[in-house]
């Protein structure tokens, strides 16, 4: 059994947690770009927050077209995460347990939205699920279904450029969780499907959710692929990005305010996952 002293040999000793004293003197060579750095960061989101009309934001978050946009965002965020933990878990599980001939392959393709330009990553679902695309012919002529400038089309392309941050993560959770456990499992009768199930999904199921933050988070902030693929309807396809973009041309300080929504949300989500990342060695 680990102990609290096992884990910390200092306090076993009886000395006291304080920092270590580092010896000798700051390299200013790596301070100084150092604190550029943060400064280059920082000073953009400082500004956002000095310029914000505090005094008329509540009027503002209450218009009727924010509320729309945001609405719009939060529903297509959670579908689009919901299809990506439908699909990308499995995938996720492929791609760690299942030695497959080029698997480095699909690992590499799986990540591509990661650094594609996401107006590209639109373009690419244009030619495929568009009506004239090679899969939108037939969805229409088959299901009569149309994805391109509609509010489905919104959550395909949040999912396309989103699942990667899934796929990573789960995937970095089945490498690390212990396989005893499963192979326990196996022995003792269970089928492969009920040791996924039962076994597996609870092992790394903080992987899971932290991926899943991800994702959504990844998803609300889209931009790029949704109006390439999507457009930019009122109502249907005008998302948050989609509005803060419209707005910074007409009305400034709306955009401000739109700005500061996604910003809160996404210090929320690092705040959620300070454990994870943050905190870890």
């Amino acid at each position: 059994m680990v102990t609290p002293e096992h884990a910390d040999p200092d306090r076993a000793a009886g000395r006291s947690a304080a920092p270590r004293q580092r010896s000798g003197r700051l390299p200013w060579m790596l301070v100084l770009p150092a604190l550029l750095g943060l400064a280059f960061l920082v000073l953009p989101l400082a500004g956002l927050l000095i310029r914000a009309p505090w005094s008329t934001l509540p009027q503002r978050l209450a218009e009727p077209h924010v509320l729309e946009a945001l609405r719009l965002s939060l529903v297509c965020a959670t579908i689009a995460t919901a299809l990506c933990l439908l699909l990308g878990v499995p995938l996720a599980w492929l791609l760690a347990r299942v030695d497959f001939p080029g698997r480095r392959v699909v690992r590499a393709l799986v990540t591509v939205p990661l650094v594609l330009p996401p107006v590209v990553g639109g373009v690419a679902l244009l030619l495929v699920l568009g009506r004239r695309g090679l899969l939108g012919q037939w969805l229409e002529s088959t299901f009569g279904v149309t994805l391109p400038f509609t509010t489905a089309g919104v959550v395909v392309a949040e999912a396309f450029v989103a699942m990667p941050f899934l796929v990573i993560s789960v995937e970095g959770a089945l490498r690390g969780a212990d396989q005893r456990f499963e192979e326990a499992a196996a022995t003792l009768g269970a089928s492969r499907w009920v040791v996924f199930r039962r076994v597996t999904l609870p092992l790394i199921m903080p992987g899971v959710m932290a991926g899943a933050v991800l994702c959504w988070a990844r998803a609300l902030g889209e931009f790029g692929a949704t109006i390439t693929f999507a457009g930019n309807f009122p109502g249907t396809t005008r998302t948050m990005p989609l509005a803060v973009y419209l707005a910074l041309e007409t009305a400034p300080e709306a955009a401000i305010v739109l700005s500061l929504v996604l910003l809160a949300v996404s210090v929320i989500i690092l705040a959620s996952l300070r454990d994870r990342w943050v905190n870890s060695p």
